[in-house]
């Protein structure tokens, strides 16, 4: 595994130079605020600027590592982002560099992946995930889920994530172990916000130069059909009555449960769900039925979920706990709402659930448990 701490890193951006002025950063909104008079007296603002500083600090460690990797024998290839590579456009169902310089991975042009780094050695892939979040705990669902899509992307190599925090992070021991953490020091973005708004000159970029430098888009991946996958997994659960819990339960139907971070089972009449949810569903909506899911918790186990489309653009994730039910409103063009679309193609009456199945699947849930 690799060793990544400030003792093979030095603290600092001097050796950076000017680089971190070019990449891309939207301050308009805090100036906005400081021309109010706002400053971080002000929830408003504090909120603005800790974004910012979050965004320079992603790029700040992405300059670090990327020293590093030119210069540690152990990794053979890492994928150069940002200003460090000619802007191109995202491509569909492949690894790639988006117009605004983030690693992603699409399907059919929607990015179901963005890594803020990735290192190849012989055998191991990681994928950095840079934050200043203070606490760590509500982040294991988005590392299954990256783990998960690298290890479908790249079935060879054993993948494994490098967390990147500030002092006073918590919750670090309650990560899974493929998951190791370098501690930083407290890191301000005050002198760039100041280089930024003055509109300074800057020096020009210093770039890596190294053999191990890869281009995302260079990069053969596995073949992964997002949507083709989505419906293999939903026939196979159904198999059975009310799931195939045998398939469920196996290794490559949960690794693909947690890039999904839900799979669907089938779904429910409208006035069926009405009875189950009171006021979940209001008298405009076109819904005619309610498309039920198994997701995870942060505890290890599993809960129903289900998702209410009400217009073309307009889609409700609803939970259902102690009596009462939680409304999430979905993006509506984010990729809930495709796989929305996909299902009204794919899930025909025999996917309807019964009461009697719902309810025994309602049963079934809470029994099981994952790692």
């Amino acid at each position: 595994m690799l060793t990544i701490n400030e003792t093979v890193i030095p603290e600092g951006d001097e050796e950076l130079g000017d680089n971190l002025l070019y990449y891309d950063y939207n301050i308009d909104h805090i100036l906005s605020l400081e021309a109010k008079g706002l400053t971080m007296e002000d929830e408003g603002y504090v909120s603005a600027y800790r974004s910012f500083e979050g965004e320079v600090y992603e790029n700040y460690i992405y300059e670090k590592l990327l020293r590093f990797a030119a210069n540690e024998p152990k990794i053979k290839s890492f994928i150069i982002k940002g200003p460090h590579k000619h802007r191109t456009r995202a491509r569909s169902d492949a690894l790639s560099v988006s117009w605004k310089g983030q690693i992603i991975y699409r399907a059919r042009h929607k990015e179901i992946g963005e890594f803020d780094g990735l290192l190849f050695t012989d055998r191991e892939l990681y994928f950095v995930e840079m934050t200043l979040v203070k606490s760590v705990s509500n982040l294991k669902k988005r590392l299954r889920k990256k783990r998960a899509l690298l290890e479908v992307l790249f079935p060879r190599y054993k993948v494994k994530a490098l967390l990147v925090l500030n002092e006073g992070a918590t919750g670090t021991s309650e990560l899974p172990d493929y998951a190791s953490v370098w501690i930083t020091k407290p890191y301000s973005a005050r002198h760039i916000l100041d280089r930024l708004s003055a509109r300074a000159p800057r020096a020009p970029m210093r770039r890596v130069e190294s053999a191990k430098i890869a281009h995302a888009e260079e990069i053969k991946t596995a073949s992964f059909k997002y949507y083709a996958t989505l419906t293999w997994m939903l026939r196979s659960l159904r198999g059975k009555d009310p799931i195939d819990l045998e398939f469920f339960r196996r290794s490559s139907t949960q690794r693909y449960h947690d890039i999904y971070t839900k799979v669907y089972v089938g779904y429910l009449p409208i006035a069926e769900f009405k009875r189950l949810a009171p006021g979940a569903v209001n008298a405009e909506s076109k819904a005619d039925r309610a498309v039920v899911a198994i997701e995870k918790d942060h505890s290890g186990g599993y809960f129903l979920t289900y998702f209410v489309r009400h217009s073309a653009k307009k889609l409700d994730n609803v939970t259902l706990a102690g009596g009462a039910c939680k409304i999430v409103k979905k993006d509506p063009f984010g990729i809930t709402l495709t796989e929305m679309n996909h299902l009204d193609r794919v899930m025909g009456d025999e996917f309807l659930l019964t009461p009697e199945q719902h309810s025994r699947l309602e049963a079934l849930i809470p029994t099981i448990r994952h790692k």
